[in-house]
């Protein structure tokens, strides 16, 4: 039995450091778009680099796009979901469900302490 190349390929999209929680994070922000220094600040554990080339990742699969306001002083950079990035965040959903109903982390967190 073979498995579904199509699962093979979204869990290599969301399977990589940051993605899922990159693109739920703007799934939760106002029309799916927050500036580069609040996704940043909210993600305390991210550097800015790797921010910055996750970011770049998920334009180039076409989950999000980069908006760059030259009004500004100094130029603001967001990012906004894209239609098809929206799609696989409402995926995301049940999985959420399901990780709230069958996984503890606070003993995810005490169990990685221990070891």
């Amino acid at each position: 039995m073979m498995v579904c190349p199509y699962i093979e390929a979204a869990f290599n999209v969301i399977g990589k450091k940051w993605n899922g929680q990159l693109i739920h994070y703007l799934s939760l922000c106002e029309d799916y778009t927050a500036h580069f220094s609040d996704i940043k600040r909210d993600l305390k554990k991210i550097t800015p680099r790797a921010l910055s080339l996750k970011l770049s990742e998920l334009a180039e699969e076409g989950l999000a796009e980069k908006i760059i306001d030259s009004s500004t002083s100094p130029v603001g950079i967001s990012y906004q979901l894209t239609e098809k990035g929206i799609a696989l965040a409402s995926s995301l959903k049940p999985i959420q469900e399901w990780a709230q109903h069958y996984i503890n982390i606070q003993e995810e967190k005490e169990g990685k302490s221990h070891e």
